[in-house]
């Protein structure tokens, strides 16, 4: 889920210790497939399956499992990938803002999921187009806090390379690009010696609402619900959790 706010770590945190593991890695791979159908199995040509398959080793995704996925999404395996990209619009407790965007072979049982998880969550199904004007496709790079290295460290290595700002979120930086300077963005990165987690084209809302500690409770329920989907690939909600709120909810872990 990605809620850009404080949220951002606990989701960092969540993605390193998700039970969910089998799940995680499906989605995973996934992507890796999607990635190498679209552009090849060639890392050298291809920026977006190298960003899929450093996602998935930085979640312990198998070695043997990303190679096959990559052979198999490039059609080496003889098989077909046939996957297609759909964006459900919907609104949480509140009036907090969601587009859910799944990954899937099938459209009618991906929208049928999506429509009774948001239902029996508290959510509900928008018209196309009420909520995606709220949020803006941005080049997110996340950046793990390590010894010695500051917020200006991550901002000068990737100034020049196209980067719009990056973000301190307690365990973690988040840079943000234009989608085109993403790549660009990362590698500048990788040059100055910095880690990274991930580098995804995301969709960042324009405006936030802070929520209180029970609005909190239910969209992150309905976000799990959603994200326990296995045709939903990511969440993105423009719900603001304070520093309080937050405090809260990890006491009740």
């Amino acid at each position: 889920m990605s809620g850009h706010s404080k949220w951002a770590t606990t989701k960092h945190k969540k993605a390193i210790i998700d039970s969910r593991r089998a799940k995680s890695f499906a989605k995973l791979i996934k992507n890796i497939e999607v990635a190498a159908k679209i552009g090849g199995a060639d890392l050298a040509g291809n920026p977006t399956l190298v960003d899929a398959i450093q996602k998935a080793k930085k979640t312990s995704v198998p070695n043997d499992n990303i190679d096959r996925a990559v052979k198999r999404g490039a059609g080496l395996l003889g098989e077909v990938v046939d996957y297609q990209t759909i964006m459900y619009e919907g609104y949480g407790q509140n009036g907090v803002a969601m587009l859910v965007e799944c990954l899937t072979d099938n459209k009618n049982r991906a929208a049928a999921e999506v429509r009774t998880a948001m239902t029996r969550n508290g959510g509900t199904m928008a018209d196309p187009g009420s909520v995606a004007y709220n949020f803006h496709r941005k080049g997110v790079i996340a950046v793990p806090h390590s010894d010695g290295l500051s917020e200006d460290d991550v901002l000068m290595a990737v100034l020049d390379a196209g980067a719009e700002e990056v973000l301190d979120h307690g365990e973690l930086f988040e840079v943000r690009t234009d989608p085109s300077a993403l790549v660009n963005s990362r590698t500048a990165l990788q040059e100055q010696g910095i880690d990274y987690d991930s580098a995804d084209i995301e969709f960042v809302p324009s405006l936030k609402v802070e929520v209180d500690l029970e609005t909190a409770r239910k969209v992150l329920k309905l976000v799990d619900a959603l994200e326990d989907l296995d045709d939903v690939q990511n969440v993105y909600a423009n719900f603001d959790i304070p520093a309080d709120v937050q405090a809260q909810l990890d006491d009740e872990e």
